[in-house]
């Protein structure tokens, strides 16, 4: 069998790289649980007509079927049109309609999986990504400060991972429509999608776009894009809009939301994350209807955005009722992989274990099983060597898997029934008992180690 070569876009993790995902998927769940939300996962598929509903990325949809199938019928005789999702927010608005009867509202929820998106993979963009996501989904409403409380999680979540800083840019769409209502602009929604695009487009191409597309006078235009350089870490933003002079209701409103998202923040955010008022940030997708945000991470700006989200107020609706919700997404692998493949998140070991446990010869085996159940039995990861070698060579197998404790039974005739255990990276070797001993809490877990990065990768 020829050696197969990897796929394009679908990366996959050594052991090592794998603990470095683990560590951050599970400080994830342990923040998002700590402030009550609930873990579900949803089925990978959904209805075709659901997925390309937005229409914006139809093209990118992975078609399900099986390969003996008819073209469009399904076991049952029935239409199958059934597609990967390629976020979490679709399959996520289903969940909410079918199961509304059996939650309880508000409902808050966090999801980590995987997602599917047919587009050219590139360095954070690949075909296959896991996505962790937090929302809070109301009843027919949901009160604004729950708008502050998603956005201060998702602040206090990040902020413990041992990845580079990270920056929470926020803004508001209320702010923005407000703005650009009180200017006159005859076409908001296409102004908005214009405005998105300074981060790729310079500001005087940007200007022409909101004369040709969205309907502005030149002198509107440069008002929008006076707005748009507003950037402030704390909540001086505010009197700086004024300045401009634009004055309208939304606009008041959009004010005073912003500002209690970046004071509401504030608290948990420092070196690890910080969070400033953003007015470029905008969005574009449409159903965003008052807080965004945008997550960039020091060092790695060329990857554009690794999290982002915001407040909708028609996540879902069965005709009857609507759902309105606010959440943030974070690009697991989009952050990750960059990393890992940089060398900038490494692992201090590629496997669970804390401890090998030597083999005397294969007549002691059980002996030596017997200290590694021991061990477990106080959640301490070990594994037994695989053949009773010198210990030397013990000792340098565990070196290459990173073990850092070799536990040596007792060996007739040397040492009576003394148990040892030695810490190979200082040569310390100490009498220990199975049924009490335990390494560090650092060394329970496989240690994940930051690079400091000064400057961004070419």
């Amino acid at each position: 069998m020829a050696r197969p070569t990897p796929l394009s876009g679908f990366p996959e993790l050594l052991p090592g790289q794998r603990a470095i995902e683990a560590h951050v998927l599970d400080t994830l769940r342990r923040t998002f649980e700590l402030h009550g939300f609930a873990g579900i996962e949803t089925r990978v598929v959904e209805p075709l007509d659901r997925l390309a509903k937005g229409g914006e990325i139809d093209k990118e949809i992975y078609v399900l079927r099986r390969l003996q199938a008819a073209d469009d019928q399904d076991d049952s005789g029935q239409a199958s049109q059934l597609g990967l999702h390629f976020d979490l927010t679709v399959p996520f608005a289903r969940y909410v309609l079918e199961n509304a009867g059996k939650l309880d509202f508000p409902f808050r929820r966090y999801q980590i999986q995987p997602a599917w998106r047919g587009e050219r993979p590139q360095e954070g963009r690949y075909r296959q990504f896991t996505q962790a996501d937090i929302d809070i989904v109301g009843h027919g409403e949901l009160p604004f400060h729950h708008d502050v409380e998603v956005m201060r999680v998702m602040v206090e979540a990040l902020g413990r991972l041992p990845v580079p800083p990270l920056s929470f840019q926020l803004n508001n769409r209320k702010l923005i429509q407000g703005f650009y209502r009180g200017l006159g602009l005859p076409d908001l929604t296409t102004a908005i999608r214009v405005i998105d695009k300074l981060d790729k487009l310079p500001p005087e191409v940007v200007a022409d776009q909101l004369v040709e597309l969205a309907g502005a006078t030149p002198e509107q235009a440069q008002r929008c894009l006076e707005l748009a350089t507003i950037r402030v870490p704390d909540t001086s933003f505010v009197d700086r809009v004024r300045e401009l002079g634009v004055e309208d209701e939304l606009l008041e409103t959009g004010l005073a939301e912003l500002a209690a998202v970046v004071e509401g923040c504030a608290p948990s955010a420092g070196e690890r994350v910080t969070v400033e008022a953003n007015l470029r940030i905008a969005r574009g997708l449409d159903y965003y209807t008052g807080t965004v945000v945008e997550i960039f991470m020091s060092g790695y700006e060329r990857l554009k955005s690794v999290g982002g989200g915001g407040r909708y107020d028609a996540l879902a609706d069965d005709g009857k009722t609507t759902y309105p919700g606010v959440g943030v997404s974070f690009g697991v692998s989009r952050t990750l992989v960059p990393l890992i493949s940089d060398g900038v998140l490494t692992s201090s070991r590629s496997v669970p274990s804390a401890v090998l446990v030597a083999l005397v010869d294969e007549e002691s085996r059980g002996a030596s099983d017997a200290v590694a159940t021991a061990l477990r039995a106080r959640d301490i990861a070990c594994e037994v060597a695989p053949a009773p070698q010198k210990f030397g060579k013990q000792i340098r197998y565990a070196e290459r898997r990173g073990i850092p404790y070799v536990w040596f039974p007792p060996v007739d005739g040397h040492g009576g029934d003394a148990h040892e255990v030695k810490d190979i990276r200082t040569g310390d070797q100490v009498v220990a008992d199975p049924a009490t001993w335990a390494p560090p809490p650092e060394d329970l877990t496989p240690r994940i180690s930051t690079s400091v990065m000064t400057k961004e990768h070419p």
